[in-house]
């Protein structure tokens, strides 16, 4: 049986026609359930989520995007699509356990901010019940109509680097269980974070958006690549301390989380690449 369904999903992920969840009904049960959905890691957390609700108003009216579509972002820790995609708790852990030092492990933003205080612990509070036995996390996104948008953005990538630069056959996996999840036909795009300020890691991360953006050319059409690493953003961040939050003494503390000014120069450089991508998605000019 195990065999015959991974084959089913095999065939699915091949073909372009992949099995998920019933279709959803037309209202969303979520509060604050947005038209554009943006689920991503840490970066969103630390600068980008409010970068990209910025972005996302500016080009109300363009793109495909309708004047009125709202966007929703969320930001979680370090997750993965692994970890949006895993079922037992082990593996949905980075999304669904509580942060045992804050208490919190995302940040929400957009239609889904929770006032002036963004940080929310996923699987509480009636807009992020993620964590339902016998579903993934980007399962229960969509489960019974919880949330039913227009557009999917999936916004990840350093904390499978290893996983995709090492493997290509993983990121492979990571695809098809991540389109196994999703509602039949739901639009989608996924797009690679801003580059970290190490050479060492971002020539690392270069070498696994490579290996996720072959898996995602293999799955058809359903979801749009965009990659957050070119030689422009490249040079806009590696070696540019001034891109990263820094100690008193100007040495970089973060190395890995752009700033929010950071973030939106990021997000400039690949404004077109994104408007693309959702014009494609959404049937846009």
């Amino acid at each position: 049986m195990r065999a015959f369904a991974k084959r089913l999903v095999l065939l699915a992920f091949l073909s372009g026609v992949h099995p998920g969840l019933a279709p959803s009904p037309a209202r969303a049960e979520a509060p604050g359930a947005p038209e554009i959905l943006l689920l991503g890691d840490s970066q969103l957390t630390f600068g980008s989520g409010v970068a990209f609700v910025d972005l996302f108003r500016d080009m109300a009216g363009s793109c495909g995007l309708s004047a009125g579509d709202r966007l929703g972002v969320i930001g979680v820790r370090s997750s993965t699509l692994r970890a949006w995609t895993g079922q037992s708790r082990k593996a949905k852990g980075a999304i669904c356990d509580t942060d045992p030092k804050w208490n919190a492990n995302a940040g929400a933003y957009g239609t889904l901010s929770q006032g002036k205080n963004p940080y929310v612990q996923i699987g509480r509070g009636a807009p992020f019940q993620f964590c339902k036995p016998g579903l993934s996390p980007l399962q229960a996104v969509f489960d019974k109509g919880y949330y039913r948008p227009k557009l999917l953005i999936l916004f990840l990538m350093g904390n499978a680097t290893e996983r995709w630069a090492g493997d290509p056959q993983a990121a492979v996996a990571d695809v098809q269980a991540t389109l196994a999840d999703l509602p039949p036909g739901q639009p989608c795009i996924f797009m690679t974070t801003s580059p970290p300020y190490q050479k060492k890691v971002a020539d690392l991360r270069q070498r696994a958006q490579d290996n996720i953006e072959r898996a995602f050319a293999k799955s058809g059409r359903q979801c749009s690549f965009v990659a957050g690493f070119t030689p422009q953003t490249l040079a806009a961040n590696v070696g540019n301390a001034q891109h990263f939050r820094r100690k008193p003494s100007g040495k970089v503390r973060d190395p890995f989380h752009p700033t929010e000014a950071a973030s939106r120069v990021f997000l400039k450089l690949r404004r077109a690449a994104l408007c693309a991508a959702i014009s494609a998605q959404l049937g846009g000019n």
